[in-house]
C-alpha cells in the first residue's frame, strides 16, 4: 500500500472504517437479504468489528499526532485480532469431520439471560452444531472465511495506522525532504 505510506492518521481511519462497514453490510446484508441466520461466532465476529470501527472512527474524528494513532490503532487492533480469532475457530469448526462437530447448545438469548457472561464466551468459543454449517460459499471459501480475510485486512490497516507515520510523511501529510530526494 505504497499510496498509503505517511497516510494521516484520518487517511488510514478512514480506510479502516470502509473496511468495517463493508464488512457490517455485507454480514446485513446475509442476514436479511438472504435470510441466513448468524451463529453465536457470526454475532461475536460483528462485535469485534464493531470495536475495530470504534478505533477508526475516533481516529477519523481526531486527527491526531502518534500517541493518538497508537492508541486509536491499538482499539482497532485488539478489535480486529479477537475478531480473526474467532473467525479462525469458526473455520475450523467448520472443517472438523462430522462425528467430531461439537453438540448443539442453547441460543445465545437464553445463554445471556441465564449464564455469567464469563460462561457465555467460553460456550460460544467452544462452538456448537450450528457453528460448523456451511451456508454459503463464494469463490470456495466459506463465510468465515471471507471475514478472517477482513481481519487481516483490518489488522493490515490498523498497523498502517500505528506506525505509517514512520515510513513517509509527518503531521499534515507533508514528506520528509530525504525522502522525496530534494534539499531543504
Amino acid at each position: 500500500m505504497a499510496f498509503m505510506s505517511g497516510a494521516s492518521c484520518r487517511r488510514w481511519s478512514l480506510l479502516g472504517a470502509g473496511v468495517c462497514i463493508f464488512m457490517l453490510a455485507m454480514a446485513l446484508i446475509m442476514q436479511f437479504g438472504f435470510g441466513l441466520e448468524p451463529c453465536p461466532l457470526c454475532i461475536f465476529q460483528r462485535v469485534a468489528v464493531l470495536v475495530a470501527l470504534l478505533g477508526f472512527l475516533i481516529g477519523i474524528c481526531h486527527d491526531a499526532g502518534r500517541a493518538g494513532r497508537i492508541v486509536y490503532g491499538g482499539i482497532a487492533l485488539l478489535g480486529s485480532i479477537a475478531g480473526a480469532l474467532v473467525a479462525g475457530r469458526h473455520v475450523w469448526i467448520q472443517r472438523l469431520p462430522e462425528d467430531q462437530v461439537p453438540s448443539c447448545g442453547p441460543g445465545l438469548d437464553y445463554m445471556l439471560d441465564a449464564l455469567p457472561i464469563q460462561s457465555v464466551i467460553t460456550q460460544v468459543l467452544r462452538g456448537s452444531g450450528e457453528c460448523a454449517n456451511i451456508s454459503a460459499r463464494w469463490l470456495g471459501l466459506t463465510l468465515p472465511g471471507w471475514t478472517l480475510i477482513g481481519f487481516v485486512v483490518l489488522i493490515l490497516i490498523a498497523l498502517g495506522l500505528m506506525f505509517g507515520r514512520h515510513f513517509g510523511a509527518g503531521k499534515g501529510g507533508r514528506q520528509h525532504p530525504s525522502l522525496t530526494g530534494s534539499e531543504a
